[in-house]
């Protein structure tokens, strides 16, 4: 949810400078919440396979984050 949070507020910013700032903390999310998986990964809550989707997930928002941020310039 910090990820679509930060997107959401950013989009309220009055300048494409703030907004690339809310992008920045989205995209940095996605590797507070790549850690979080390897946790639950340590304490056997998820399994190996679902760790790699996830993380593979994860990669992909945050390209995708990286381009949308390229986009703004």
């Amino acid at each position: 949810m910090s990820m679509s949070n930060n997107i959401a507020e950013g989009s309220g910013s009055s300048s494409k400078k703030d907004f690339k700032q809310f992008l920045n903390i989205a995209r940095r999310s996605t590797f507070e919440n790549a850690n979080i998986l390897i946790l639950l990964k340590k304490r056997d809550l998820i399994t190996e396979k679902e760790l790699e989707k996830l993380l593979d997930k994860l990669d992909h928002l945050c390209r995708q984050i990286t381009n949308f941020q390229s986009s703004l310039e």
